[in-house]
Formats: C-alpha cells, structure tokens, sequence
C-alpha cells in the first residue's frame, strides 16, 4: 500500500498544472462539450499513457539499469524546465 501512494501522489502532483490537465480545462469550459465525455475521454488517454509507459519502462529496464534511466529521467525533467523558463 505505500509503494502504491507513493506512485499515486507522485503522478498526481506532476500531472497537477501540466499541459494535459491545461487541455482537459480548456475542453470542458467548451459549454458544446459534455463534461462526463471529456472526464472519460481525458481519464482513458491517461490510463493509455501510464499503461504504455508501465509496458516501455519495463522493455528498457531490461536492457538499461534502473539508477541509469533515473539520471536520464531526471536530465530530462531539468531540460524540460530549463527550456520552459527560456521560453
């Protein structure tokens, strides 16, 4: 159970803010669009997401050590905020 709400609260704050959930309020301030549509529709393309990452990480940890991909990971967050505050 706390390695399940550590990945739970983990996902959850780095989706809070982020172009996803940006998407999704712009899509339900549409007053054409139902909101249970857009719930459902915004919920399943992240079940996709997280399903296809779950299904990538476990092909890469095959051939790339955990610590690795969590230094690339990392690079890649800091990348992505350097390029978010220069732009």
């Amino acid at each position: 159970m706390n390695f399940f709400l550590t990945i739970f609260i983990t996902v959850l704050f780095a989706e809070l803010g982020d172009k996803t959930q940006l998407a999704t309020i712009l899509f339900a301030t549409n007053k054409e669009y139902s909101k249970l549509v857009v719930f459902i529709a915004s919920a399943l393309a992240l079940v996709l997401a997280s399903a296809l990452a779950v299904l990538l990480g476990n092909y890469l940890s095959k051939y790339i050590a955990p610590k690795l991909l969590s230094v690339i990971a990392g690079i890649g967050f800091i990348a992505v905020g350097i390029w978010t505050i220069l732009k």
